[in-house]
């Protein structure tokens, strides 16, 4: 069996369909929901996610194929929402416990098995800079994953109603790709035009915090957003994006009211979690988030701090494309052991002493509305060999809580 994962319109699949004929097909069925960040694939059905909506299964199917293709519209240098929904909802593929692979921190293998996947990414004008950032997330995704690259093929559109046409990785660009690369000058400059349209809705000054995990309070991403809310000028307050799922045309409002945004979110296969990113692609369709001021403070499970590197890049390519200002961000690694010390008096020092600085920094930059280069923040002398020890300590005791044995957390589907 082949598995094919698309974010094509029926119309453009009816055309190539008949490619792809006896393969495994996952579309958008207007169904899924993100996923939440609770872990259950991990401590609750091992392999399994817990949100039961048709895309529950998502890691089997992808042990279960020979192969595995990928086709989505190039998306701030990564997937698509929906394609990058179904990633991140296929974390069951892999197990909890960590292992140090390439010199990374990452997850082991449930599966005894190197899946070998292809890459579609469709786009207008896509440079070679953008075809290099598409790989770089590639690459990053499928390391954390096990998987082998097959391949990764470019499909240059003119419009987005317009047809394909396919340039094989690392070829110099075609001469449609040449004309829209010298069209995306007048589309600054319509952006230009539109700012002044956009200063009759933005409030001067006014900063909104969005907490973009789905775990809402309980999230590190809001518990590290408070640090550095402690820090800002004046009375603010964080958001939480989970409130607004049902409805995202209020939260891009109230976002376009804003002048300064910061954004806390945890790492999702190595890019901005699915529901954020839905956010993103509705605030550019909006053509009003020019002239914002934007700012990530972006935390993950693993060691090391430099994994976010792909996740700020999106954001930044995000702000290129909406004609907003990126203003830096906060990466900070090993998340789950260092938000267990904000509550010390003494978090300026020992492991979370790199954290409490980085917080500084940002919160500076936010109330002084100026851009910083992004700060990456590891555990201060923590040894990765300690942590891994400890994190994978944690998983057999998770799993107890919900009345598994350490041996279930290996389940194979």
């Amino acid at each position: 069996m082949n598995l094919v994962i698309h974010d094509l319109t029926q119309e453009e699949w009816s055309k190539v369909a008949s490619k792809y004929d006896g393969w495994k097909v996952i579309s958008d069925n207007g169904t899924i929901k993100p996923c939440i960040g609770c872990f259950g694939c991990w401590v609750k059905s091992p392999g399994e996610c817990v949100i039961k909506d048709g895309y529950d299964q998502m890691g089997a199917l992808i042990h279960h194929a020979d192969e595995v293709l990928v086709i989505s519209k190039y998306t701030y240098g990564g997937l698509s929402s929906f394609v990058k929904n179904v990633f991140d909802r296929s974390i069951g593929w892999v197990s909890p416990y960590f292992e140090v692979y390439e010199g990374e921190m990452h997850h082991q293998k449930r599966y005894p098995e190197d899946k070998p996947m292809s890459f579609i990414f469709r786009g207008a004008g896509l440079t070679e800079e953008d075809q290099a950032k598409a790989r770089g997330y590639v690459e990053a995704a499928c390391r954390n994953f096990h998987a082998i690259i097959k391949s990764i093929t470019f499909e240059t559109l003119e419009s987005a109603d317009s047809k394909p046409q396919g340039t094989e990785d690392g070829l110099a660009p075609t001469s449609v790709q040449k004309a829209a690369v010298s069209g995306l000058a007048s589309t600054s400059v319509q952006k230009a035009a539109d700012m002044q349209d956009v200063s009759e809705t933005m409030e001067a000054g006014r900063l909104v915090m969005l907490n973009c995990s789905l775990r809402a309070d309980n999230a590190n991403s809001k518990k590290f957003m408070k640090r550095v809310l402690a820090l800002l000028d004046g009375e603010q307050e964080i958001i939480n994006l989970s409130s607004y799922l049902a409805h995202s045309e209020q939260l891009v409002e109230l976002l376009l009211s804003a002048e300064r945004i910061v954004l806390g979110m945890p790492l999702y296969v190595d890019g901005v979690p699915s529901a954020p990113l839905r956010i993103m692609e509705l605030l550019e369709k909006s053509g009003k988030a020019a002239g914002k001021k934007i700012y990530v403070v972006a935390n993950m499970g693993l060691y090391e701090s430099k994994q976010i590197r792909h996740l700020l890049s999106i954001v930044k390519t995000w702000c290129e494309a909406c004609g907003s200002e990126y203003c830096g961000g906060l990466a900070i690694g090993a998340g789950e052991m260092l938000k267990m010390m904000m509550r010390s008096e003494n978090i300026d020092k020992g492991p979370s002493k790199n954290m409490a600085e980085g917080t500084k920094k940002i919160a500076a930059a936010i109330n002084a509305g100026q851009a910083i280069e992004d700060i990456y923040a590891d555990p201060f002398k923590f040894s990765r060999g300690m942590y891994i020890f400890a994190a994978n300590a944690s998983w057999p005791l998770d799993a107890k809580k919900n009345g598994l044995k350490k041996k279930d957390l290996f389940r194979q589907l």
